[in-house]
């Protein structure tokens, strides 16, 4: 019921797209900020994005004013001006912040802590195993100075490890094609958005992962997370957009 009544206050305060209840610093390459920009828009609640850009320009991470919203001087960060503009940062933080307090009607969350748990477990491991492998692997593969061939076999073969697991996972008995409770939750929105890039880093999630690309293809058609993907720039070579 809190969940609820909060939802409720916040809407009857007037946020609006004019008036929004948060602020989100995101970048329009980087796939955490559209995470946390997908989980508001598939709750229905209203925010402005500020895209940043890498480095300490004028409009960089590595500012001492963007450095006093998230110390470690990346996003996404998010305030909530509901709450006394709080402020949190690290995406699987926001996620969880964001569920807990506003998915009263448990949309992308859910009412047990057992189920919870569930979610939770797949939140940590995006944030702790997809997250890194994959952001090496663009990396090495893309932006790393020197040719190494041997740091991007390695991550590459990890990215493709835990694409196996997601695909076991969305193919198992009972789950219908959701990581987690046999519908979309928040965990499914946290893997999505690094998959719209990973055709950069040569694996083609078609032919390799075909039902993790199934997936794909159903979550980015939702009016939701179209919408979070607002802003959002896809380097040539992300083919995988294409159906």
């Amino acid at each position: 019921m809190a969940e609820t009544t909060s939802t409720v206050a916040v809407a009857s305060n007037g946020y609006s797209a004019q008036n929004p209840q948060f602020t989100l610093y995101s970048h329009r390459i980087g796939p955490n900020g559209f995470k946390v920009a997908e989980v508001l828009s598939e709750l229905g609640l209203h925010y402005r994005t500020i895209f940043l850009d890498f480095g300490a320009g004028e409009n960089g991470m590595k500012t001492p004013a963007y450095e006093a919203i998230n110390p470690n001087g990346r996003i996404p960060a998010l305030i909530d001006h509901s709450a006394n503009d709080l402020v949190v940062w690290e995406s699987a933080a926001i996620i969880l912040y964001v569920c807990k307090k506003y998915d009263g009607e448990f949309r992308l969350w859910a009412p047990t802590l057992d189920e919870q748990a569930q979610i939770e477990t797949w939140l940590m491991y995006q944030a702790t195993g997809q997250g890194p492998y994959l952001g090496q692997a663009f990396w090495f593969m893309l932006y790393h100075p020197e040719r190494l061939d041997s740091a991007t076999e390695r991550y590459v073969d990890e990215t493709k490890r835990v694409l196996g697991i997601v695909q076991k996972q969305l193919a198992r008995e009972g789950s219908n094609g959701w990581l987690v409770l046999g519908r979309i939750t928040a965990a499914d929105i946290a893997f999505l958005h690094w998959y719209l890039h990973i055709a950069r880093i040569k694996i083609v999630l078609k032919d390799e992962f075909p039902i993790v690309w199934e997936w794909v293809c159903r979550m980015k058609e939702r009016p939701g997370v179209k919408a979070g993907m607002e802003g959002a720039v896809f380097p040539e070579g992300a083919t995988v957009l294409k159906t």
